[in-house]
């Protein structure tokens, strides 16, 4: 693989700055030679819609440079023309090579955002919770037990996933951003939900925060001492796009002890960590940074999305369980592709998935089988594809919700009637001829249940 760096501010072995990569620099590494103007120019128009950003990590250590096209953690950071309908990519290379100011711009990108399925599964219209006669934004409650809070300063990330089901965090358009700087309001909420065990820091990226910022949200949530709260889990791909925030930055010694007084406190700490490839898990640092986690006391989880044109090859994932439980971590979910953003570009349909996922998992040891899926997580909940069926003379797919609004869903197997095209739930039908799935004249009663008392998006 060539490597080159940015300048000679680090290496892998020394203390590396961390350098962003936006559109407005990225022309700028000499890895771009390699690209010829067209591919330059692809970039850039479709990172006017969907959201851009890499590092000098990503670049000098991840992609390999001699096929960039074929590559794929390249095709996981740098947009592509594919990743727009083509209407979509036409009219803003038609902007751009006009010259059109940026107002005219953004107005057309935002325009095309919103035919892009922002929010998928509920999570504007039936995830986030009132509390004393208000929405508390920031916050989602869809299952009982769990609470997603997005703190305002991490709503970015080291890098940009060009699959991103949350790239409306990202892209400028307020109205369509999660955040919250009201910790206070999220402690007396889980005061009053007794219910809720865990909760989940999520973005964006918490980790791209400073150790100061992020205190002054877990410090809170651990002074309350809740006795209902038992885990505090945060998501990241820090250990993938910049594992030297365990290891080398500034305030990692601060952020490793902020973390370890998360596991002093008696409450666990687990780490969701996202690696969509196995390349991922190679460069030593990220041994150590998984190390230096491990040895506070953290549970380390893994989970991907299933992408064509990135690992949708079960030898991949086969490598990437393999390699994540030998550095200790749990290997924990293979998600489908969002309904969202670039899906046409990404999705792989349900039967194939099952197919990859049933193959890798026949290939791995016991310890790797902690994983589940393929799991899609809809709008009812997280929805598992177990398999095909012979049901009498009808070929029928088998599913089951792994997490439910309802928990009386959880573990009930349905079915649905055969279809190796479709990749979602709302691609598919019920067998036996059957109108509805069991669960889908609940969730309606459930919608108007929220209208009518303004609760959470989760059976009470």
């Amino acid at each position: 693989m060539q490597k080159a760096a940015f300048d000679n501010s680090g290496s892998i072995a020394g203390n590396m700055k961390y350098q962003s990569l936006l559109l407005h620099n990225f022309r700028g590494i000499p890895q771009m030679k390699r690209l010829s103007e067209e591919q330059k120019f692809e970039i850039e128009v479709v990172g006017s819609v969907l959201p851009f950003k890499a590092n000098n990590f990503v670049v000098n250590e991840l992609i390999d440079w001699n096929d960039f096209s074929n590559d794929p953690i390249f095709t996981l950071t740098f947009p592509k023309r594919e990743m727009l309908l083509p209407e979509h990519f036409d009219e803003m290379a038609g902007l751009l090579k006009k010259g059109e100011d940026k107002a005219t711009i953004k107005r057309a990108a935002d325009r095309i955002r919103m035919q892009l399925n922002p929010h998928p599964a509920g999570q504007v219209d039936h995830n986030v919770p009132f509390f004393q006669d208000e929405a508390l934004h920031g916050v989602q409650h869809k299952y009982r037990q769990t609470v997603l809070f997005f703190p305002s300063q991490g709503q970015t990330c080291h890098a940009y996933c060009t699959f991103c089901f949350r790239w409306p965090q990202f892209v400028g358009m307020s109205d369509l951003k999660f955040a919250s700087r009201e910790i206070e309001k999220l402690v007396s909420y889980l005061k009053e939900h007794p219910e809720v065990t865990d909760v989940l820091f999520t973005g964006g990226d918490p980790l791209i925060m400073s150790a100061k910022n992020l205190a002054a949200y877990i410090e809170p949530l651990l002074a309350a001492e809740l006795p209902n709260l038992k885990r505090i889990r945060i998501g990241t791909k820090a250990l993938s796009y910049w594992p030297y925030r365990f290891v080398s930055d500034d305030d990692a010694e601060p952020l490793l002890m902020l973390l370890g007084k998360v596991v002093k406190s008696g409450k666990q700490l687990a780490i969701m960590a996202h690696f969509n490839h196995p390349r991922e898990l190679e460069p030593e640092i990220v041994g150590q940074a998984i190390a230096k986690l491990r040895a506070l006391g953290a549970e380390i989880r893994t989970q991907s999305p299933l992408l064509r044109h990135i690992n949708d090859d079960p030898r991949l994932w086969i490598k990437m369980w393999n390699a994540q439980v030998d550095l200790g971590c749990i290997p924990y979910y293979m998600f489908m592709a969002r309904d969202t953003g670039a899906r046409h570009y990404f999705s792989v349909p349900v039967i194939r998935a099952w197919e990859i996922f049933r193959e890798a998992y026949q290939n791995v040891s016991g310890l790797c089988r902690t994983v589940r899926g393929p799991s899609m997580s809809s709008n009812p909940g997280k929805i598992q594809v177990l398999g095909a069926a012979q049901a009498g003379a009808e070929k029928v797919i088998v599913m089951r919700f792994l997490q439910g609004r309802n928990p009386d869903w959880v573990q009930r197997p349905f079915f649905a009637a055969w279809d190796d095209k479709a990749s979602w739930i709302d691609e598919l039908k019920p067998a036996f001829g059957e109108a509805q799935f069991f669960f889908e004249k609940e969730m309606e009663n459930l919608y108007r249940e929220q209208l009518a008392t303004g609760t959470a998006g989760h059976f009470e």
